[in-house]
């Protein structure tokens, strides 16, 4: 495939979270490719993705994308269609939100991995904008706009050749939303990087996580609430006001942390908490390489990644009351570090890169041949 032009496409490049690993993943493979993306904030991305060519749309140069960005969704669906991608005979996007919907070149190949159809469109629709959340003119402006948004992305899902999902979870989403097959490719994690410790643990709970409504951080520090037992929160948010305003003292809010420091947090807590429905949840990963057990909601991409009573523990009702009684059930259980960390052996970044490559590369001769 080294004669061909490819493109890859991602929503937008704000943060470094899972979408932007598997970015980086596909830029080594194609390290001709341009990046092309809503907005991209500079500094924000790993050296890998810093020094790509990025061409970003017209909503980069809209005032207030820096702290407001998302506020300019109605705009995404035409921001990502006015790419010009004529050019280009492989375009492989990252989607959770409306880079599947770039238009290729009739005669160009498309594959849209696909981290979740948008959330606040589909399934999480009620968590964003619950009416007892909105304003009196956001719930006449935003059921419209998000309406509008539902019937372009299903649409929109045309456009694409090949679809790959993070998770068989977001594969029966796909099937739902888009009666499109998906074949599952679950997203790397850096098994050589995160890695246990031979420090003791320490006598706390970890939230690692973007502080937004899906993730469900509220549950979480209402339970803590009420233990009392210390829970430090990693992340941040359009929530971290809100959250904040809510937690007692033993629960600790950490802000933004990577690299060593990130890697510190994990080893030495007594379990991760994963408090909402994931679509995948490579946190949940980033935490068993390192040996440390997962408290997760019994539903979505955890059940994919944590094996209950081996490598954590399952909560089956969402709400604090479920939690804080898993959480009793944990403190008497001793877990095996080897056991747990070779459940994330399983989800290394090489394995991700081959299984990738290899269909990327079977798509790839198929439609060559049938050209």
């Amino acid at each position: 495939m080294e004669n061909i032009k490819v493109a890859l496409v991602h929503d937008w490049l704000t943060g470094r979270r899972g979408g932007e690993k598997v970015l980086e993943v596909m830029a080594e493979m194609f390290p001709r490719a341009p990046i092309y993306t809503l907005f991209h904030f500079s500094g924000s991305q790993d050296e890998v993705l810093e020094r790509k060519s990025i061409k970003t749309s017209f909503l980069q140069r809209m005032p207030g994308t820096k702290k407001r960005y998302r506020s300019y969704l109605p705009f995404f669906p035409l921001a990502v269609e006015l790419f010009d991608l004529q050019s280009y005979d492989l375009i492989l996007s990252s989607s959770h939100c409306v880079a599947k919907g770039a238009i290729p070149s009739p005669e160009a190949l498309h594959i849209s991995y696909i981290h979740s159809p948008v959330r606040y469109a589909w399934n999480q629709y009620f968590s964003y904008f619950s009416s007892e959340k909105l304003s009196f003119f956001s719930r006449i402006l935003i059921p419209p706009v998000i309406h509008r948004l539902r019937i372009w992305d299903e649409s929109s899902s045309s456009r694409v050749d090949h679809f790959i999902a993070n998770s068989q979870n977001v594969a029966q989403r796909i099937q739902k939303y888009y009666r499109r097959t998906a074949h599952v490719i679950h997203p790397p994690v850096e098994t050589e990087f995160f890695q246990p410790s031979d420090q003791d643990t320490e006598d706390y709970y970890l939230i690692v996580s973007a502080l937004v409504p899906y993730k469900r951080i509220d549950v979480a520090v209402e339970a803590f609430n009420q233990t009392q037992k210390k829970l430090k929160i990693v992340g941040q948010g359009p929530q971290y006001r809100e959250l904040r305003k809510k937690a007692y003292s033993n629960i600790e809010f950490m802000g933004f942390l990577e690299g060593s420091r990130l890697l510190r947090v994990y080893q030495k807590a007594r379990a991760l908490i994963i408090p909402g429905e994931e679509d995948f949840g490579i946190n949940s990963l980033e935490s068993q390489a390192c040996g440390v057990p997962v408290v997760a909601y019994g539903k979505g991409g955890a059940t994919e990644t944590v094996i209950h009573e081996k490598t954590g523990l399952f909560f089956s009702q969402l709400n604090s009351e479920s939690l804080q009684r898993t959480l009793d059930r944990m403190e008497g259980l001793n877990f095996n570090k080897s056991l747990i960390r070779n459940n994330a052996l399983r989800f290394s970044r090489e394995k991700f890169k081959e299984n990738l490559s290899s269909y990327i590369q079977q798509k790839w001769d198929t439609f060559k041949r049938n050209q």
